[in-house]
C-alpha cells in the first residue's frame, strides 16, 4: 500500500459493539473421531479412500481440540476475541444420524459453550460444517430428502439443550461447495462424481436449513432487537467477473453467478430459484425435486446472513456445451491455496448480499494460508497474512461507510487445521499448530488482530 492508502487505513474505526471473532470447524480441529460414542462421518470414510487427501491425512487427531479445548479457550481470551464460531459434529450427537442422542457429545459442547460465556466470548454454533454421519450417506446423503428431515431433528435436539446458551446459530456452512465439490466434482466428501445429483443436493440442503429455522422458532425465545442473536446460514459468495469484455465471457460470468451465488440467495430471499440457473440445468436434463410448500419453508425469515468471503472468480465461455462456462484464477498475487488476493471481493460480496436482504450481515469466514515458519527465536512473523487481513478489513469498512449492515467479522482460522482434501499443508491459523507435538504458538498476526479488536479498528 502507498503512503496515502496507509493514512486512510489508520483512521478506520468500526461501529460500537462490532463483533470481532475467529472461526473453526469440528472435523478440522477436534480429532477424537472414535471417542465418547462419536459415529463415523463422511470425512472419516473419504480420508480412507486412496489418493483423495494430500499425504493420506485425516482428521483423526487434527489439533486434538476435543481434549485441549480449555487451553484453546484460554488462547481466545488472550487474543481478546469477542466471539467464536465453531461447528457441532453431527456424528457426536447422533452417531447414525438419528435416534437417541449421545449425551457425551452434547456434554462436550455444553462445557465449551459455558467456558466461552464465562470469558465473555459470544458463541456462534454452526450445525453443519460438512461432517454428515456416514450412515445417512449410505441412505442417499443430501441427494435424499430424508437427510433434510433428520437434520431438522438434529437441530431441534440442539436447540432444546443449548438454545438458551448459544445466541447465534448458523444452519448450513457453504451449501454451494457441498453440492458442487462433494457430489458433482468429488473433490470433497462424500467424493461422488455425479453431476446429475447437484440440484437435488442443493435443494435438500436449503430445505434442511428452512426446517431447522422452523424448529428454532418453536424452541428458542425470539432474539432481542439489535442483539447479536438469532439464526441464519453461512453462504460462500464469490463475485464473478468476466475474463474479458467479450460478450461470451460477460454471459459466462452472469451464468456462473447464477449457478453459484444466486442459486442459494434467490430461494432464501425471493422464494424462487434463478431462471438462468434453471435454464442451464434444464438443458442438461437436471430437474429440481421440489415439492409444494418447499420454497415457503426454505424462505422462512432468518435473523442474519453469514458470508464466507475469500476471493473472486473470473468466468469464460467453455466451448464444451455440457460445461458451458469455465472458472479461471485471477491474475493477482495468490495465497498458498492458489486463491487470488483481491480485497474488493469483500465489498462486492457484501453488495450482492445487500441486493437480497437488509438483514444484519456477518463475515463468518475470511482469511488466508501462507507459508511461514518459526524464526530462530521461535517467533512467527507472517506479514503477508497481516496485509491480507488489513486490506480485507479496509474493504469491509468501505462497505460499512456505504451503509451495509455489517455486524461482525470472523477470521478463518483460529488454529492451523486439517484443510480438507489438502491435508495439513495449508496453514490459515492466527495460531500455529505443531502437528508433531500439537503445541500452539500465536503468530504475529494474532498480536496484530488483538490490537485491532482492542481499538475496534485499523491503525
Amino acid at each position: 500500500m502507498g503512503q496515502e492508502s496507509s493514512d486512510q487505513v489508520s483512521a478506520l474505526a468500526f461501529p460500537p459493539g462490532f463483533l470481532w471473532g475467529a472461526a473453526t470447524s469440528a472435523y478440522q480441529i477436534e480429532g477424537a473421531v472414535a471417542e465418547d460414542g462419536r459415529g463415523e462421518s463422511i470425512w472419516d470414510r473419504f480420508c480412507r479412500m486412496p489418493g483423495r487427501v494430500a499425504g493420506g491425512a485425516s482428521g483423526e487427531v487434527a489439533c486434538d481440540h476435543y481434549h485441549r479445548w480449555p487451553d484453546d479457550v484460554a488462547l481466545m481470551e488472550e487474543l481478546g476475541l469477542r466471539a467464536y464460531r465453531f461447528s457441532i459434529a453431527w456424528p457426536r450427537i447422533f452417531p447414525t444420524g438419528g435416534g437417541r442422542p449421545n449425551q457425551a457429545g452434547i456434554d462436550f459442547y455444553r462445557r465449551l459453550v459455558a467456558a466461552l460465556r464465562e470469558r465473555g466470548i459470544v458463541p456462534m454454533a454452526t450445525l453443519y460444517h460438512w461432517d454428515l454421519p456416514q450412515a445417512l450417506q449410505e441412505r442417499g446423503g443430501w441427494a435424499s430428502r430424508e437427510t433434510a428431515l433428520r437434520f431438522a431433528e438434529y437441530a431441534a435436539c440442539l436447540f432444546e439443550r443449548l438454545g438458551h446458551d448459544v445466541p447465534l446459530w448458523a444452519t448450513i456452512n457453504e451449501p454451494m461447495l457441498v453440492a458442487y465439490a462433494g457430489y458433482a466434482g468429488g473433490t470433497k466428501a462424500p467424493g461422488l462424481r455425479r453431476p446429475r445429483l447437484l440440484l437435488a443436493v442443493a435443494h435438500h440442503l436449503l430445505l434442511a436449513h428452512g426446517l431447522a429455522v422452523g424448529a428454532y422458532r418453536q424452541l428458542v425465545p425470539a432474539p432481542s432487537p439489535g442483539a447479536h442473536a438469532g439464526i441464519g446460514i453461512a453462504l460462500n459468495l464469490r463475485p464473478c467477473h468476466p475474463a474479458s469484455p467479450q460478450p461470451g465471457d460477460v454471459r459466462a460470468a452472469a451464468t456462473l453467478d447464477a449457478l453459484t451465488n444466486r442459486l442459494f440467495l434467490e430461494p432464501l430471499f425471493r422464494g424462487r430459484y434463478p431462471e438462468a440457473a434453471l435454464r442451464f440445468f434444464g438443458r442438461r436434463t437436471l430437474r429440481l425435486p421440489a415439492l409444494p410448500g418447499d420454497l415457503a419453508v426454505i424462505g422462512a425469515p432468518i435473523d442474519f446472513l453469514g458470508l464466507n468471503i475469500y476471493t473472486r472468480t473470473l468466468a469464460t465461455r467453455d466451448r464444451n456445451p455440457l460445461r458451458g462456462v469455465r472458472a479461471l484464477p485471477g491474475p493477482g498475487p495468490r495465497t498458498a491455496m492458489g486463491w487470488e488476493i483481491y480485497p474488493p471481493c469483500i465489498t462486492e460480496a457484501l453488495a450482492l448480499a445487500t441486493e437480497y436482504t437488509p438483514l444484519p450481515l456477518y463475515i463468518t469466514e475470511n482469511g488466508a494460508a501462507f507459508a511461514d515458519r518459526p524464526g530462530p527465536d521461535g517467533a512467527i512473523h507472517d506479514p503477508s497474512r497481516i496485509a491480507y487481513l488489513r486490506d480485507h478489513l479496509a474493504a469491509a469498512h468501505k462497505a460499512l461507510a456505504a451503509g451495509t449492515n455489517l455486524r461482525g467479522y470472523f477470521v478463518w482460522s483460529l488454529l492451523d487445521n486439517f484443510e480438507w482434501e489438502d491435508g495439513y499443508g495449508p496453514r490459515f491459523g492466527l495460531v500455529r499448530v505443531d502437528y508433531a507435538t500439537l503445541a500452539r504458538t500465536p503468530r504475529a498476526s494474532a498480536s496484530w488482530y488483538r490490537a485491532v479488536i482492542a481499538r475496534n479498528g485499523l491503525a
